[in-house]
């Protein structure tokens, strides 16, 4: 197609507020109309971008105009809107993960494999120009043969009592972690077939009550003999800190860092630097690029990446993780 996509998004929190931004940029997108349960929030990114506003996703979708649309709404919500979407006949950008389920996953799955549409989940790190670079490396043999994956992922804070509430639900490692398992993943070159997870609330120890943990660490075997770890944590008190190793045979990649301008201040009383502050600004350039790629690949009559079956296998370890969490044992991956 020649035109602008005409695209929607569904659910108005942080990440569709972001995306909503970005697409009402972009030359190669048209952003028609936006969907929140919350009318004020649908009204005022409406009217921002000069779009239409429907408080109801059946709506949104409803929209003849519409050839694609972007779903941010809550995660237990997405897989109900992606098989909706799929319905519809539209281009499916879903943030991740589809589901906390597998069973709803694949319910999903089989709606947009049924529908024959394309679909894109959010795994923005694939995006993002350091990880884009470790990965060319990679492949280029820059390290020799990947041999160990390390990588830790700790946000600020809990943000608000409601997304407390959907932490506990979807749980640490479904829904922080499955960014690293996605990324042990791309950047190894090969599935997880065995994890072994503690963790704990140590910090907001309310979390306990409901079965939840705001921090955890993870050891994994690779499918040729690999080996990784990864620590995720919600009380990184001076920032957002999100870091990857991956070590070869011949050498090692450092992906990542906390300073986030490259200015350091160094006076008598020491060295001082910034850091991010959350993840919005450490990603910036990758939900752009994410929702860029996602744009063209529509447009050009394309397949998108990363598509379904790398969210079910990024969820597959994720939900390894929470079993072994809650038997102590080390748990295989089962490959499907």
């Amino acid at each position: 197609m020649t035109e602008p996509l005409p695209i929607g998004v569904l659910g108005l929190g942080r990440m569709g507020r972001i995306h909503a931004r970005h697409l009402a940029a972009l030359p190669e997108a048209r952003l028609v109309a936006v969907a929140s349960r919350r009318s004020e929030a649908a009204h005022e990114v409406a009217t921002l971008y000069g779009a239409r506003a429907y408080t109801h996703y059946d709506d949104l979708l409803a929209d003849r105009e519409l050839r694609a649309v972007v779903i941010a709404s809550a995660t237990h919500e997405h897989a109900k809107h992606v098989k909706a979407a799929a319905a519809a006949g539209l281009a499916i950008f879903c943030e991740k993960p589809i589901a906390l389920r597998l069973e709803d996953t694949d319910g999903a799955l089989s709606a947009v494999a049924k529908a024959g549409v394309p679909l894109q989940v959010g795994f923005m790190r694939r995006f993002d120009p350091a990880f884009v670079e470790a990965k060319r490396r990679i492949e280029a043999g820059a390290i020799g043969q990947p041999i160990t994956f390390k990588a830790i992922s700790r946000d600020p804070q809990l943000p608000t009592a409601e997304a407390e509430e959907a932490l506990v639900r979807g749980n640490l490692f479904i829904d922080l972690g499955v960014h690293d398992f996605d990324m042990a993943r791309w950047l190894m070159g090969q599935e997880v077939c065995q994890v072994h997870a503690v963790g704990g609330a140590l910090v907001y120890r309310r979390l306990a009550e409901a079965g939840g943990v705001d921090n955890g660490l993870l050891s994994m075997v690779f499918a040729d003999g690999a080996l990784g770890g990864v620590e995720l944590s919600r009380n990184a008190a001076y920032g957002y800190d999100v870091r990857t190793e991956v070590l070869g045979t011949e050498g090692a990649l450092l992906i990542g860092g906390l300073q986030r301008t490259p200015l350091s201040v160094l006076t008598p009383s020491g060295v001082t630097h910034d850091v991010f502050p959350w993840f919005p600004e450490r990603f910036a350039d990758a939900y752009l690029a994410e929702i860029r790629h996602f744009v063209q690949c529509v447009r050009a009559g394309e397949l998108p990446s990363p598509d379904g079956q790398d969210d079910r296998a990024a969820l597959q370890v994720a939900l390894a993780a929470t079993e072994s969490l809650k038997t102590g044992m080390a748990v295989t991956v089962t490959a499907s």
